[in-house]
Parts: C-alpha cells; sequence; structure tokens
C-alpha cells in the first residue's frame, strides 16, 4: 500500500516547539537519512498520519511525503508515540528510502484455517512468533504472511523455513524460529487436597479464638461481679 501525506517544516527541534504544534492541532516529527542529510523538524496532520498507521500495512505503508518547497519524498514511519489515555499521536519518525535499495522490515504473520489437532484431538494452537523480519525493495513490501494451519496435528508446528518461498522478498529471521504449533492444554494443577487440608487446618483455629473470646468475657464478667460485691462489703463495715 502506499498513501500521500502533507507536511510542512517546524522551525526548531524542542519540547516548547512540540507543544506549540500540537496547540496548532499538527503532529510533531522529525524525518531522517537520505544520503547524510540531516534532520529535518516537520509536522504532519493527525488524522492523516493515523489512518495510515491504522491500515492494513500500518507502519510499513509506503508514503509519499509533500514537504512545501520540497519534491515529493518516499519515506517510511520510523518510529511514532501515542498517548495512552487520548490514543492521539504525541510524536513521529519518519526516514527517507530510496526505491531501488533493499530494506529490511518488520510483518505480521496472518493465520488461516482450524488445526485438525484441534478438532480431533483436543489440542490448542500456540502462537510462537507473530512477526517475521524479512529483506525486500520498499514496493514489493507485504502487508503480512499467510500461514495456513488446517492441516497441524497434536504436536506439530510451522517454522519460518515452512512458509511459502516468494521471490519479492526473503525471510532474515532464522529458518528454525517456531511460528505456530499445537500442544496438549496444560492440565490443571490439583491443588484441591493442599486447599482441603488448609481448610481442615484452619477450621479448628477460628472456634478457638471464640472460645478464647468467650474465656475472657467471662472472666471479664466474673471480675466485674467481685467489683459490684466489694461496695456491698463495705457498706456493711
Amino acid at each position: 500500500m502506499e498513501a500521500t501525506l502533507e507536511a510542512t517544516t517546524r522551525e526548531t527541534f524542542g519540547k516548547n516547539e512540540a507543544r506549540r504544534t500540537r496547540r496548532e492541532g499538527r503532529v510533531p516529527a522529525v524525518l531522517y537519512g537520505g544520503d547524510g542529510k540531516e534532520a529535518t523538524p516537520i509536522a504532519v496532520p493527525p488524522k492523516a498520519l493515523l489512518k495510515i498507521l491504522h491500515s492494513e500495512s500500518g507502519q510499513n505503508t509506503l508514503i509519499s511525503l509533500k514537504l512545501a518547497g520540497a519534491s515529493d519524498t518516499r519515506v517510511l514511519v520510523k518510529d511514532f508515540q501515542i498517548d495512552p489515555v487520548t490514543h492521539e499521536v504525541l510524536h513521529a519518525d519518519f526516514y527517507r528510502i530510496a526505491m531501488d535499495r533493499v530494506l529490511q522490515v518488520t510483518i505480521p504473520v496472518t493465520v488461516h484455517g482450524e488445526p485438525k489437532g484441534v478438532k480431533q484431538q483436543g489440542g490448542i494452537l500456540e502462537f510462537i512468533r507473530r512477526e517475521i523480519v524479512i529483506e525486500c525493495l520498499p514496493a514489493d513490501i507485504p502487508e503480512h504472511v499467510d500461514v495456513d494451519v488446517s492441516e497441524l496435528m497434536l504436536h506439530q508446528g510451522i517454522r519460518v523455513r515452512d512458509i511459502a518461498t516468494n521471490p519479492k522478498w526473503k525471510s532474515v529471521t532464522e529458518g528454525e524460529a517456531m511460528l505456530v504449533h499445537v500442544i496438549m492444554p496444560k492440565a490443571e494443577e490439583v491443588a484441591a487436597p493442599a486447599d482441603a487440608a488448609a481448610a481442615a487446618t484452619a477450621t479448628p483455629a477460628e472456634p478457638e479464638v471464640i472460645k478464647k473470646g468467650k474465656k475472657e468475657e467471662g472472666e471479664e464478667a466474673t471480675a466485674e461481679k467481685k467489683d459490684d460485691k466489694k461496695p456491698k462489703e463495705d457498706k456493711k463495715k
């Protein structure tokens, strides 16, 4: 996927400048890379950037950055920050790319089908790795890698080397790296006997406390009666 993003230059770097940019309704960003070019502070519209980040290709979306006074630049999102409360983009970093140079990107693994080991043998599908790193030209970046797990039986899995090869890209992630496998559900811990023993031990403790409390109350009552008798003895005298 390719997208277009309008951008304007900012005066300088710094927190104050970033705050001012946000108050104006734009996202402070920095443009890096490109044959020794210095980093350039820029600002981009938040809605357009969020649309790109929420697309299927997400951070791997090839972007044509339109910067005033300069020719269009092909970029990728290098990094970004999201406010955990408002979910607004606080900052973004872009880096220039050359369309004829191979680069490395991280792409998600998409699983299809329901394993036979789950349907027939009562297993569960466990994800080991949800992303892999590949190497390709910018125009050939795939949105994801498809993995069919429908034939997997219990104790079987799919490794990176099992993924169908593609002439447009090659995996950088080690071929032996496991992506998914079917395993038996973990047996629930048999804690009932221990809990029962603990309960049995704890059960008599409560009556003892109550009994002790009653005894103390009885002792206090006896003491009070004795104290009550003292004035009467004095009165007889």
